[in-house]
Formats: structure tokens, C-alpha cells, sequence
């Protein structure tokens, strides 16, 4: 009981916490496409024949290049926040 109110308290600023690699990727995909998904991101899975599937795959066992997909994904978001922000 302790250990999993350590872990909430932990995540609690943790921006990707709860979301899934699949909605990450899936929301990239939509907002830059697979080119330009491409040229921010330099890993062939998004260059060679591009799919959802193949890609997770690939960044399920390659931390790095998830991370920098983490990192693209934050950053859009805090785009689209400061957008909307903008907007009111």
C-alpha cells in the first residue's frame, strides 16, 4: 500500500504519465505525417514504409529513439497549450 502512494506521489509531474506510446505516436503521425515525422526524427522505421505497428515495435526496445519521440511529443503539446492559451 505504501509502495503505490509512493508511485502516484512520484508521477505526479510526470506529463507522460498514464498516456500510451500508441496515442503518442498516433497523434504525431497526425499532426506532422510521416515525412516530416521523418525529418524531425531520423530512424528508418518512420522513413522505410512507415506504420503505426512497426514503429511501436522498434520503440518499445529502442530507448533512445523513444525518448526523442517523448520529447517531440511534450513539445507539441506545450505548442498546442500555448496556442490555445493564445486564442482566449
Amino acid at each position: 500500500m505504501d509502495k503505490e502512494k509512493k508511485v502516484k506521489r512520484t508521477q505526479v509531474n510526470n506529463p507522460l504519465h498514464g498516456v500510451k506510446l500508441v496515442d503518442i505516436l498516433e497523434l504525431l503521425v497526425e499532426d506532422y505525417g510521416w515525412k516530416l515525422l521523418a525529418t524531425k526524427i531520423n530512424i528508418n522505421c518512420f522513413k522505410k514504409d512507415p506504420s503505426i505497428k512497426s514503429s511501436l515495435k522498434f520503440l518499445r526496445r529502442t530507448e533512445w529513439a523513444r525518448k526523442q519521440v517523448e520529447d517531440l511529443y511534450l513539445d507539441l503539446i506545450k505548442k498546442k497549450s500555448e496556442f490555445e492559451h493564445f486564442r482566449k
